[in-house]
């Protein structure tokens, strides 16, 4: 992000982005909220106001009128909506919800961070 841009948004008072833990296509589980318990795939990461969209949860019906210039069916659409980062946690490949950690590890010489989870102590690797 430019830094101009960021200063002119601190200026507003708005909040700066985080950096979030979870990634799009993690497999989570919702922990808080009408939808307690139900697992999803992360379909989009929004830094700035920390939620997450999820596929399945929090699903919302919207009215849409049809616009045919836009090629736009009317009727009832249902959509998932974002929720908060904090209601969700990462899922393992054995299914137990997990908090993040980090591990270093060279490869080749670089230094890169892996994800690795907090319980069990297994790489979380984006299939």
């Amino acid at each position: 992000m430019p830094k101009v841009a960021y200063q002119r948004r601190q200026e507003r008072g708005e909040r700066k982005p985080l950096r979030v833990k979870i990634k799009k296509d993690d497999l989570v589980r919702v922990i808080a909220g009408r939808d307690k318990g139900k697992t999803g795939k992360v379909l989009e990461v929004d830094r700035l106001s920390r939620k997450v969209t999820v596929e399945g949860v929090m699903v919302v019906k919207r009215h849409t009128r049809p616009n045919p210039s836009k090629q736009i069916k009317g009727g009832i659409a249902e959509k998932p909506m974002p929720i908060d980062v904090s209601n969700v946690m990462v899922l393992t490949a054995g299914g137990v919800p997990t908090r993040i950690g980090y591990k270093a590890e060279t490869v080749g010489g670089k230094v890169r961070r892996t994800r690795v989870a907090r319980k069990n102590g297994e790489t979380l690797e984006n299939k």
